[in-house]
Formats: structure tokens, C-alpha cells, sequence
């Protein structure tokens, strides 16, 4: 599953390389940083994806439940990925799904993406009681499984998924972590910087400078996301920690998501105070 959620911006960013022009203004107040940080279940939030200024898609992620699972409290999380139609070369639509424990490590991970002549399935098994990894791929309806293999899970691993609430849960923190995954049947790290300041976002969706905390990274291999390479992202300064913005350097350039809508009960972005 290589081509995943930023995407649009992988294929239709045959488009340079430089970056965005926006710049946040940045301050440290660490004394400012809200450090509690919170799943909702029910949690419904909507970001427009593009290329310095054209769009090219929207990705969609939500926080489905919450329940027990032998023994460990596990979120179902789910990212919608869709490209806008009449964007030249561009047909992507691709569904994730990942269990996340409390550790925000994944339990169990589900890709699905759909071509035109057919819709493609990869899953991954985390077994870590055993120290087992299940990769299955295939083809769906009609179904075909292409593989399905046992490895060694020596250690919890991330998905191209779980690694954003990984990521969100522990920002405005002051530490640098190298966390593993397991991306494209592959065992690789993710290097995230996290900072205790604060900076002061604008975005379309909002009418004020919105509180957020920062953090910055690099991967040297293709995730979910379609992400490879550096990448920075921008969170709400409450215990809601709602990603505001990220930049990314995907396959062949720089893309920018934005938040564009949300529905989380009792939430709105936080204003900067200056």
C-alpha cells in the first residue's frame, strides 16, 4: 500500500518542489503548554489537501469507539481519503482503519484502495502477546487473497495511522523520540521532535489566530500518508490536540492539509493570546 492519505498529492503533485510561503508565527510560553491530552469517541474531523494553491482532495478522520480487547482499551479510528474529480491524472480514493491501544501503539491495522478495475485489501494482525505479526493482501469482491504471512513482532509497531494520534496525543512535550512501524510490510523508524511552544496559526476555516503547539520529523520510507521525508504539523493547545496543519514532503513535492470542518462536542480552536 504504497500510494496512501496525502495522495492527491502523491501522483497529482508532479509539481515542484519548494515550499509553502505560509509561516506561522512562533513563541515559546512553556508554562502555557495544555499537557492533558483526550480521545473522544465520535470525533469527526475534515482537512482539504494541496499544492501551493490548487486542491486536491479532502482527507476525513474519525474516532469510531471505544471498547475492551482482552484485557486493553482499544480506539477504532478511520481516515476517508478522496481526490476531487477533474483533477488531471488523479483517481484516488482509499479508506484506513486503525485499532489504537492507550499507548496509541496499533493493535490492528486496514487498508482498502480502490481502482477502477478493482479495490485492493492489505491488513496487519499485531499479536504481541505472541510476538506475531499476520500480513494479509489480497483482492476484494470478488475476493483473493494474494498473501498471508507471519512475522516476528519483537516490539509494538505503528501503521501509517496510528502514528498520528501517537503524534497528537504527545505533543507540546520537549523530547525527541525515533518510534518503530511497521509501513508497506516494512520494519522502519519515524524520528518526531516535539516542542514545548507555542505558535500562532491562521487558517481559512477560522476567523481567529488559533494556540498551537508544534512538531517536526523525518521518515525515509513511503507511509500511509504518502509521506517521505520531513514533515511538520501544527495542534490545537488544549487536551483536544486537533491537528490546525501540516506540511508534508510527499513522493514528488510539498503538500499542505488544512483543517477545514469539524464535529467534536463542546470544541473550538483555541485563541492565540498574544
Amino acid at each position: 500500500m504504497k500510494y496512501p492519505i496525502l495522495f492527491f498529492a502523491i501522483v497529482s503533485i508532479t509539481i515542484l518542489q519548494s515550499g509553502f510561503t505560509y509561516k506561522p508565527e512562533r513563541i515559546t510560553i512553556a508554562s502555557s503548554i495544555i499537557s492533558e491530552k483526550e480521545m473522544l469517541v465520535g470525533e469527526d474531523i475534515n482537512y482539504v489537501v494541496s499544492y501551493s494553491f490548487l486542491k486536491l482532495g479532502e482527507v476525513r478522520l474519525r474516532i469510531i469507539n471505544k471498547r475492551e480487547y482482552q484485557g486493553k482499551t482499544i480506539y477504532n479510528t478511520i481516515a476517508h481519503i478522496d481526490s476531487y474529480s477533474g483533477i488531471p491524472f488523479v483517481n484516488l480514493h482509499q479508506i484506513y482503519e486503525s485499532k489504537v491501544n492507550t499507548d496509541f501503539y496499533s493493535e490492528y491495522f486496514k487498508g482498502l484502495n480502490r481502482k477502477e478495475e478493482f479495490t485492493t485489501s492489505t491488513e496487519y494482525f499485531f499479536d504481541y502477546k505472541n510476538h506475531k505479526l499476520r500480513v494479509k493482501k489480497g483482492k476484494v469482491s470478488p475476493a483473493e487473497l494474494w498473501t498471508d504471512s507471519t512475522t516476528i513482532a519483537e516490539k509494538m509497531y505503528h501503521d501509517g495511522l496510528s502514528i498520528f494520534y501517537y503524534a497528537r496525543m504527545n505533543n507540546g512535550r520537549k523530547m525527541s523520540v525515533k518510534v518503530p512501524c511497521f509501513v508497506t510490510e516494512e520494519k522502519v523508524f519515524t524520528k518526531i521532535n516535539f516542542y514545548d511552544r507555542i505558535d500562532k496559526v491562521s487558517i481559512d476555516a477560522v476567523d481567529h489566530d488559533i494556540a498551537c503547539t508544534y512538531l517536526d520529523g523525518d521518515t525515509d520510507f513511503i507511509s500511509v500518508f504518502g509521506l517521505t521525508g520531513r514533515f511538520e504539523g501544527w495542534f490545537s493547545n488544549d487536551k483536544a490536540a486537533v491537528p490546525i496543519m501540516a506540511k508534508m514532503k510527499v513522493i514528488i513535492g510539498n503538500v499542505n492539509l488544512e483543517l477545514k470542518s469539524w464535529n467534536r462536542p463542546g470544541w473550538n480552536p483555541p485563541k492565540y493570546k498574544d
